[in-house]
């Protein structure tokens, strides 16, 4: 009877549904640390065969060679960490314009897809159905080597008010220059953003009372555009620009934006914009049509009924799909490494690697930097998500 009692008591243990989850739990997370364990260890042991030094001590080593386009000061003599952080560099910039340019389009589509102007509502689709459905990476080559490449050169380059010119090279805009005496400037613009915040506040307040609004936020956009350019054109030299210059055979001065920088940012604009149209479309779709009939029946008309009604409730449904939209972004910006834009997989994980021979410290230290600009990007929009979703809109 004595030996009876413990296998009762575990075959009760064992009839415990939470007990066999855990146990099958531990059971898989001990089968995946012995598969990560394995794979590190013969990972480690042929490298030691092939005699290949590992470690992420190279970091620290001189790169010897040289990068296109920086963000940061940087030349051959700098060491590897620095051409990583170039790298990150030229992917934020233009994963970050990218993504700017893309959700305006794509809005701008996906309204103009559900317009009643036929004509409108069908160039819309066709440009939809066109460009979502040729490869990304034949678009990137399209703009590169089809429009870019065959620009004539800077002397017979394409200019607009002798400020921008457009050649083979690139394109040529004004660089901001510190001036001789930034503090009015400042002033104006803190002015100008305080002020702009009242106004908004104040509107909201109002229109919580008496039900009337006026167009506060054009108005304090407006606001901190001109009252700083007023203080400028005032003091005549608080911001200053360097403008490029046509001497000998190439620009002087000025800005110089690659032509694979503007082949890539209008392959992954034009690109990600059919699909992020093609989620507002569905997102307005959802909103009951009731809304806009309400809205219309409180004398809103227009413009005014989709930012004010339609747009914020369609977020609600918009918003989960664009974060997954911009995640593939960011990774398709890798493609830059068929037009050689110095992007992180470019600059690190193509030259450095080829340089320092240390494959599986860079490739790991690539992914993981792709990981951590996903995880920010996800964790931000959720939280943009999470907080219209509390508001009910």
């Amino acid at each position: 009877m004595r030996s009876s009692k413990p296998l009762a008591r575990l075959k009760i243990l064992f009839n415990d549904r939470r007990f066999r989850s855990w146990c099958i739990q531990a059971f898989v997370l001990i089968i995946l640390a012995c598969g990560i364990g394995y794979g590190v260890y013969n990972t480690a042991y042929n490298l030691q065969r092939a005699g290949v030094t590992t470690g992420f001590e190279f970091l620290g080593s001189r790169s010897g060679f040289d990068i296109s386009q920086t963000l940061v000061e940087y030349s051959g003599n700098s060491i590897y960490s620095r051409a990583l952080l170039v790298g990150i560099l030229n992917t934020l910039l233009v994963s970050g314009l990218a993504i700017v340019s893309s959700t305006i389009l794509g809005f701008s589509l996906g309204i103009i897809r559900l317009s009643p102007n036929w004509l409108m509502a069908r160039m819309a689709e066709g440009y939809t159905e066109m460009i979502r459905n040729i490869p990304l990476l034949l678009q990137i080559l399209f703009w590169y080597l089809a429009v870019l490449s065959p620009l004539p050169g800077p002397r017979q380059a394409y200019e607009w008010g002798d400020m921008f010119f457009l050649c083979n090279w690139g394109m040529q805009i004004p660089k901001l220059a510190q001036g001789q005496n930034l503090m009015p400037l400042g002033i104006a613009l803190i002015v100008a953003v305080l002020f702009s915040w009242v106004l908004i506040a104040w509107n909201r307040y109002r229109q919580r009372q008496t039900g009337q609004r006026f167009p506060a936020v054009l108005i304090s956009l407006g606001l901190i555009i001109l009252l700083p350019l007023g203080v400028q054109m005032a003091t005549g030299r608080s911001i200053q620009f360097e403008m490029p210059v046509l001497r000998g055979f190439n620009f002087v001065g000025g800005i110089t934006v690659l032509p694979e920088l503007i082949a890539l940012w209008l392959a992954l604009t034009l690109y990600s914009a059919t699909f992020i149209g093609e989620y507002v479309r569905s997102g307005i779709m959802a909103v009951d049509s009731g809304q806009k009939e309400a809205a219309h029946a409180l004398g809103h008309r227009g413009w005014t009924t989709y930012w004010l009604i339609i747009i914020p409730q369609a977020m609600r449904a918009t918003t989960p799909p664009l974060i997954s939209q911009y995640l593939t972004l960011v990774k398709n910006s890798s493609l830059a490494v068929v037009i050689g834009y110095p992007d992180l997989v470019h600059v690190f994980a193509g030259t450095a690697l080829n340089q320092s021979g240390q494959a599986v410290e860079i490739v790991c230290i690539t992914m993981a930097v792709y990981l951590i600009i996903s995880l920010v990007i996800s964790l931000f929009m959720n939280w943009y998500n999470k907080k219209f979703a509390l508001r009910g809109l």
